[in-house]
C-alpha cells in the first residue's frame, strides 16, 4: 500500500486541513472583530472632537451631535423626517433601478457589438463628462417639475458609472479565457454566462457603489431644481430658517442612507460574486 492511500496518512491529511480551516476562519473572525474596534473607536473620536469644537462655535452657523440627536428624535416623532424622506426614497427606487439596468445592459451592448461602441463612445464620454446639474433647466422644460423630472435628472447620475464600469469589465475579460471556452466549443450565450460575466463582474458591482453616491447626490439636486419637496427641500428650509441642527437631521440621514445601500450592494457582491468579497476580507 502506497503512503498516499495509506488510511493513517488521509487521517493526518484530513486533519491538518481541517487545522488550517480553522485557522483561516480564526483569522478571519479576528480581523472582522479589528475592523468593528477600530470603526466604532474612530466614529467615538469623530463625534466627541464634533461635540467639543461644535460647542466653541457660534450655534447659528453650527451645532453638536447630542443637538442634532435631539432634534433627530423630535423630527422622527412628528413625522416631519418621514413626509420628506418618503417622496425622494420613491424616485431613487425608480431612478436606481432604471439606471441599473439600462446601464448594464448598454455597457454590455458596447462592448459586445464594435460597431455600437465606435458610434456612441463618444456621446457617452460628452454626457458623462457634462455636468447633469447643466442639465436640469433643459429636463424641466422636457418634462416639468414632476416626480418624472426627478427620475430622470437621478437616472443621468446613475447611469454612466455603470455604463462605463461594465464596458471596462467585459474589455478586461482573460482573453485566454475566451481561447479555451472557444477550444471547447462553447457557443456566444456559453462564454458570456460562464466567462464574461462571472469576470466582468467586480467591475459591475464597483459601478454600482459609484452609481449609489451619484444616485444620491442627483435626488438631492432634483429635490432642489424640481418641485419643491423631498429631503433636499428639507435642508434647504431648515437652513433658511437658521436651525442648523435640523439641517443635520435630513444630512446625517442621507449618510446613513448611503452606507445602507453600499453595505448591501456588498451584500450583493457576496452573493454573486464571493471569491471577491473573500479576497476582500481576507
Amino acid at each position: 500500500m502506497s503512503a498516499i492511500t495509506d488510511p493513517a496518512t488521509l487521517g493526518d491529511l484530513g486533519t491538518a486541513q481541517l487545522r488550517a480551516r480553522a485557522t483561516a476562519d480564526a483569522r478571519r473572525s479576528k480581523r472582522r472583530l479589528q475592523r468593528i474596534g477600530v470603526r466604532a473607536a474612530s466614529l467615538a473620536i469623530a463625534l466627541g472632537v464634533w461635540q467639543l469644537g461644535g460647542g466653541l462655535i457660534d450655534p447659528i452657523l453650527f451645532t453638536t451631535p447630542a443637538k442634532v440627536a435631539a432634534a433627530g428624535v423630535a423630527m422622527i416623532a412628528s413625522g416631519e423626517l418621514w413626509t420628506y424622506l418618503w417622496p425622494s426614497l420613491v424616485v431613487l427606487a425608480a431612478g436606481f433601478a432604471i439606471a441599473a439596468v439600462a446601464g448594464i445592459a448598454t455597457g454590455l451592448l458596447l462592448a459586445r457589438f464594435w460597431v455600437l461602441d465606435v458610434a456612441l463612445d463618444m456621446y457617452v464620454t460628452f454626457l458623462y463628462s457634462t455636468p447633469t446639474v447643466a442639465l436640469v433647466p433643459l429636463i424641466v422644460l422636457a418634462v416639468g417639475y414632476d416626480v418624472t423630472a426627478k427620475i430622470v435628472i437621478l437616472f443621468l447620475f446613475a447611469f454612466f458609472p455603470l455604463v462605463i464600469n461594465t464596458y471596462q469589465g467585459v474589455k478586461n475579460v482573460d482573453p485566454k479565457l475566451l481561447e479555451v471556452g472557444r477550444a471547447f466549443r462553447c457557443s456566444e450565450r456559453q462564454l458570456w454566462v460562464n466567462i464574461v460575466l462571472p469576470a466582468a463582474l467586480p467591475f459591475i458591482i464597483t459601478g454600482l457603489r459609484l452609481a449609489v453616491g451619484r444616485a444620491l447626490i442627483g435626488m438631492v439636486l432634483a429635490d432642489l431644481y424640481t418641485a419643491i419637496s423631498g429631503i433636499g427641500y428639507l435642508i434647504v428650509r431648515t437652513a433658511s430658517q437658521y436651525r442648523v441642527d435640523r439641517m443635520f437631521v435630513p444630512i446625517v440621514t442621507l449618510g446613513l442612507l448611503g452606507v445602507t445601500l453600499t453595505t448591501l450592494v456588498r451584500l450583493l457582491e457576496r452573493r454573486v460574486a464571493p471569491w471577491t468579497a473573500a479576497q476582500d476580507r481576507d
